[in-house]
């Protein structure tokens, strides 16, 4: 199908709208390590979000198991999925939501690496390198704080957890676009992630003998339930819609702008400290993005 190569006012709105989530959702998946482990929180919510997803497919007539050479991608896809989640939901007790939320938005250099490989049509100016460059420049700045300043003694692990998570969750969008996924619907691409990282991580917490939530309070109903219904259902959904009708290289720098929102997200709402140098690197990150959107 033909992509559009340029991203016009609706493709903006929605991603002002999902990214403006994504920047709450990692303050929410940190305020709920309080009362639920990491694993089953994002375990849990892949289950709830993948049951949402085929619910919807149904009403709408959409046809979400019938073959068409996509499994091989769907189950890469997946794993990737899942091994991200459980980098930033293991990250989050070590480090800051506003810090992570800047780390996990390196994944549009992974993204702008490995495009061109996959789309020929899809690669960057000078200019545009040059914007990244000075993007990954300030995400380095930031990480580098965790050694000389850190707010705890292992900082420095859950911001490389958030890295690691971003280099996932590039690859994610690199196999949806190299495989018979970039042709599926939307719902499609999301429930194969929501089904193998549900089965993978829910594995995983029993594996590493999480305790099993059975208590939950109307505090944690609120905040898993915005990060099910709200982010991984909805937001996820609209996002592989626009991966599938826009240029993917312009999306993902685009989605550099949730920090902005993530710090701003992290301080309100859990009174997390926004340092100099976290600030000078959400600045050159914008500076980054203006150079590669021009």
């Amino acid at each position: 199908m033909t992509r559009q190569t340029h991203l016009d006012a609706r493709a903006i709105v929605l991603l002002l709208l999902c990214c403006l989530l994504w920047g709450i959702n990692q303050v929410a998946a940190k305020a709920a390590l309080t009362e639920i482990t990491p694993l089953w929180q994002a375990g849990l919510r892949s289950v709830v979000a993948g049951l949402l997803v085929w619910a919807w497919s149904a009403s709408r007539g959409i046809r979400l198991f019938e073959r068409d050479g996509s499994l091989g991608g769907g189950l890469l896809a997946g794993l990737l999925f899942a091994a991200e989640f459980a980098c930033i939901f293991v990250g989050l007790q070590y480090t800051s939501a506003s810090r992570m939320v800047v780390f996990i938005y390196l994944s549009p250099f992974v993204v702008a690496l490995g495009m061109p490989f996959i789309a020929k049509g899809e690669t960057l100016a000078a200019r545009q390198w040059a914007g990244l460059v000075l993007a990954f420049g300030a995400v380095a700045y930031a990480f580098a704080e965790g050694f000389s300043a850190p707010h705890s003694p292992n900082q420095w692990w859950g911001d490389a957890l958030g890295v690691l998570a971003a280099v996932l969750w590039g690859g994610t969008t690199l196999a949806i676009r190299g495989t018979r996924l970039s042709s599926a619907a939307a719902e499609k691409t999301l429930l194969y992630q929501l089904g193998v990282s549900a089965l993978a991580l829910c594995a995983a917490a029993i594996a590493a003998g999480e305790p099993l939530p059975l208590q939950w309070s109307p505090r944690l109903v609120g905040l898993f339930g915005f990060q099910a219904v709200v982010v991984t259902f909805a937001s996820y959904l609209v996002w592989f819609w626009l991966i599938r009708h826009y240029a993917a290289t312009k999306l993902a720098v685009f989605t550099l702008s949730t920090p902005l929102f993530g710090l701003l997200a992290g301080a309100l709402l859990l009174g997390e400290g926004i340092s100099a140098r976290l600030v000078a690197a959400l600045v050159a990150l914008a500076a980054g993005i203006v150079l590669v959107s021009r």
